[in-house]
């Protein structure tokens, strides 16, 4: 049987010949009509999953922001075309087929959360052969121009739990045993944990990774918990650092369940469940959230100022919140607004970087 990655390489090598004909001339099937007398903006936008709740609230609040456009500038108002990729090989396949439609279709921006940084590459390569300026938001693309990239602070998001981690530990006289479940296949979860790793030296906390597992979904979650339980026993770990809360669930699910009461854990994105599960004392000690409806709000609106002519930042980090139970009575949720100031809940409370821009 070839090795999954051989059977994605064959996948996107026919989707990038077939994709080569959506370039067509104005006037072939599938062309888009006479934009004079059209009125609506039409942006395709490009999802990565249902399935994950941090993602649905960025959508929500990126097609909430259509709406308020629409409504503010009822003459130039937006028209949204929705697509889903979904999980695994399949979902980045199904991204790429609806980035070259979009391109076929002549639609006047896309927006696109990619799956894979690399894999999404050609496809917006093709957008800005056609003239179609992409938005990319949450995750990176690696080659291709970029009008503009909204996303978390990713970097700081894991420098918060390793910080949270160092002050928990600050007395223990032992290396730190640690777990990392990740994904090193997009920019934000790699940024995270590269903040936990920064942030556990500059706090000279000694640690030892004595396991890695690959999650970011429910159904990879529950592996990656279920083989914490089998691979380490009670009293071998300390602590499991989860790059997000769609893998992270499930895996505090497992965990939970077996009554693994001797392990911390520390996560990113703050999914509701997570934040009941701090509220309750169980083992999240810390979820440092995202802000999701204001992350996918940016996106449309930097779509949408670029389309009406106007400059627009290369690229904005929106920041982060660190709950743990210190502080849960200040977080305003997923849907924000963003506090004017965020505090760190452990001494010296310092305040948490605010958005950042870079043009």
């Amino acid at each position: 049987m070839a090795h999954p990655r051989a059977r994605l390489m064959i996948l996107l090598l026919a989707i990038a010949l077939t994709g080569a004909s959506v370039s067509a001339p104005a006037g072939a099937a599938g062309a888009k009509p006479d934009k004079a007398a059209e009125a609506a903006l039409d942006i395709g936008v490009v999802y990565w999953s249902m399935a994950i709740a941090g993602q649905v609230a960025m959508r929500r609040g990126l097609e909430r922001e259509a709406a308020r456009l629409s409504r503010q500038h009822p003459e130039r108002p937006v028209r949204l075309r929705p697509a889903v990729g979904g999980e695994g090989e399949a979902g980045i396949v199904r991204q790429r087929e609806a980035m070259y439609r979009f391109i076929g279709q002549r639609l006047d921006a896309i927006i696109l959360q990619p799956i894979d940084s690399a894999a999404l590459s050609s496809p917006v390569e093709a957008a800005n052969s056609a003239a179609i300026p992409v938005v990319a938001y949450d995750q990176y693309v690696l080659e291709g121009k970029l009008v503009s990239y909204i996303t978390s602070n990713n970097w700081l998001a894991g420098y918060l739990d390793g910080e949270y981690l160092a002050h928990r530990f600050r007395d223990r006289k032992t290396p730190l045993r640690l777990v990392i479940v990740e994904f090193p296949y997009v920019s934000s979860t790699v940024e995270r944990v590269e903040g936990l790793r920064d942030a556990l030296r500059d706090e000279k906390l000694p640690y030892a990774i004595v396991g890695r597992y690959e999650a970011v979904e429910p159904q990879g979650g529950r592996a990656a918990g279920r083989a914490i339980l089998a691979n380490h026993p009670r009293g071998t770990i300390d602590a499991v650092f989860c790059v997000n809360d769609g893998g992270g669930h499930a895996v505090m699910e497992e965990l939970t369940r077996a009554g693994r009461r001797d392990v911390v854990m520390a996560t990113v994105d703050g999914d509701p469940r997570m934040i009941d599960e701090i509220r309750r004392g169980g083992i999240v000690g810390i979820d440092t959230a995202q802000f999701m409806g204001p992350l996918g709000a940016e996106a449309m609106t930097m779509a949408y100022r670029r389309l009406r002519g106007e400059k627009v930042p290369r690229q904005v980090l929106i920041t982060v919140f660190p709950v743990t139970r210190e502080n849960l009575a200040a977080y305003p949720g997923w849907d924000g607004p963003i506090p004017d100031a965020i505090r760190k809940p452990w001494a010296p409370a310092e305040t948490v970087p605010g958005n950042q821009r870079t043009w």
